[in-house]
């Protein structure tokens, strides 16, 4: 069993209080990878700075699902799978899309599984992408600046799903339904 701490406001570190403050008036709870995250504030930063920042690249409800759901699949993080499937109801993505990322069938469009297979390419092979890579997903209406935003996304889910892995946190009540 993990020995980190489920901070509070009453337990986290003076720079993570307002960081905590944040989470809530955001998510309308602490979830329970910011209480642990607490611990870092400079981390909890980061990593708010980093979902903030994913949420305003180019890419719709759809493709921040794809991205973020390839991921944490493919790091197997027990706490982020739930947790963005819970977020992708809220965000209103289809349930289709949903069950193939979670399990690992193909999507019905093509530019999303090819957004997919860019995405796992990019974990998998530590960024060095082939020219097929890269031509793949140019030919499905993609460019650079999207090649770089999965970049910004890996960012944000390395800082979740590690920090889940070490600190084994538990899933929030209302994610449980989708574990």
């Amino acid at each position: 069993m993990s020995d980190f701490t489920l901070h509070t406001n009453e337990t986290a570190p003076d720079a993570a209080k307002p960081l905590l403050e944040k989470s809530v008036k955001a998510f309308g709870m602490l979830p329970n990878l910011h209480a642990v995250m607490a611990e870092s504030p400079q981390l909890l930063d980061s990593y708010q700075q980093a979902h903030e920042l994913f949420q305003q690249t180019s890419f719709n409800a759809e493709e921040l699902t794809v991205v973020w759901q390839a991921i944490n699949i493919e790091h197997d993080c027990h706490y982020c799978v739930p947790a963005h499937t819970g977020i992708a109801h809220s965000m209103k993505v289809d349930q289709d899309i949903i069950d193939a990322l979670r399990n690992k069938t193909p999507l019905a469009d093509e530019k999303l599984e090819v957004l997919r297979d860019t995405t796992l390419a990019m974990v998998r092979q530590r960024g060095v992408l082939s020219d097929e890579d890269v031509n793949k997903f140019y030919a499905v209406g993609y460019g650079k600046k999207q090649l770089l935003e999965i970049v910004l996304g890996l960012s944000q889910k390395v800082m979740s799903n590690f920090t889940n892995h070490l600190a084994d946190t538990p899933v929030d009540a209302p994610f449980k339904q989708f574990v």
